[in-house]
């Protein structure tokens, strides 16, 4: 039985270091020092991509098992006069989600706060921005970000365009629903503590594990794709979020996921089934789904050829893309389900 508290302060330390999509760097620091201080082998690759190797009984059968630490967040587009920026997105990012509030710009040199700005309420049909007070949604292009830096200040920060935008650690802070996480960024930084959880528990595995923090997910799963195509292996099985919505038949419950499909096509029946077998052994309950709308690592390299076999296994999540909760026995229930899959599977 995993401490749920122990859970939730692992995933809070992580959802506190940022990671937009291709500036990753903060998170990259952070868990280098948490796989090398568990003792296992740990390197960075070309495309920004944490792997960590657990050696197995055998080589032959190589598998990964990937969870995604970019997050998704906006891209400066244009710094205009009195510190006004405005940006675009990254990833699957809407403005109306995070709402007026304290972002943070990963300038080169320093960080600067603003406060992401949709205009005053009390206007008339005169203002721009009176239309968003009715049936239309505010779009990045209606937004800025209010920094009250001058240009020169902007610059010597290195704010430029392509500078990065997510939301500030002054709002990042998790908190706990008795038994479930509530917080920006669970996808995917709670599928990265299962990572690390694996690091700790798997000791000796049927076949070599490759454990993969992959990088630039969100805007096309980069990393994954070129570690897949690097590296020879058998599977791939991503971790992810699985959302809750009327659509799909899925329970906001400590049970795990399973998919069947996604946007980019079909996982694989046998892994499933063999994900589905090591379930059984622990007496665990699943669910099962189809998805649109959505892809994951695993899907995506199959749909290039990259592995002959993918599949993702997830926890139900309210909010997905904005201030998310899951059930911490539905995470906790996935590093079991792996360690048995690791382990035993292929015995």
């Amino acid at each position: 039985m995993w401490d749920y508290q122990q859970l939730f302060e692992i995933i809070a330390e992580l959802v506190m270091h940022h990671s937009p999509s291709g500036a990753e760097t903060e998170i990259n620091q952070y868990l280098m020092q948490r796989f090398t201080a568990l003792g296992v082998e740990v390197w960075l690759d070309r495309a920004d991509n944490i792997i960590a190797k657990i050696p197995g009984k055998t080589n032959e059968y190589p598998i990964a098992i990937t969870a995604h630490k970019d997050e998704i967040g906006a891209i400066v587009k244009t710094i205009g006069e009195a510190g006004k920026v405005e940006v675009r997105k990254l990833g699957g990012a809407y403005p109306w989600v995070y709402g007026e509030g304290v972002v943070d710009l990963l300038g080169d040199n320093q960080t600067i706060s603003g406060v992401l700005s949709f205009g005053s309420r009390h206007v008339s049909h005169e203002s721009p921005q009176k239309i968003f007070q009715q049936d239309v949604a505010v779009k990045w292009e209606d937004a800025w970000i209010e920094t009250k830096c001058s240009t020169l200040e902007l610059e010597n920060a290195g704010i430029r365009p392509g500078t990065r935008m997510v939301i500030s650690k002054h709002r990042k802070h998790p908190i706990r629903l008795k038994d479930h996480i509530a917080s920006y960024t669970l996808d995917n930084k709670a599928s990265v503590a299962i990572l690390l959880a694996l690091a700790e528990k798997v000791k000796q595995p049927a076949v070599d594990v490759y454990l993969v923090a992959s990088a630039k997910e969100e805007v096309g799963a980069v990393g994954a794709l070129y570690f897949s195509q690097n590296q020879h292996l058998d599977a791939l099985i991503a971790l992810e979020i699985c959302p809750l919505a009327r659509e799909y038949p899925i329970e906001d419950s400590k049970n795990p996921v399973i998919l069947y499909q996604d946007s980019y096509g079909i996982y694989d029946e046998n892994l499933n089934g063999q994900l589905r077998n090591c379930a059984k052994k622990l007496d665990m309950s699943l669910q099962l789904a189809t998805l649109s709308q959505f892809g994951s690592d695993a899907s995506i390299a199959m749909k290039f050829g990259h592995v002959p076999r993918g599949a993702c296994l997830s926890f139900p999540t309210q909010n997905t893309h904005g201030y998310e909760i899951a059930h911490l026995g539905a995470i906790a229930n996935c590093i079991d389900l792996l360690k048995e899959f690791c382990e035993n599977e292929f015995e």
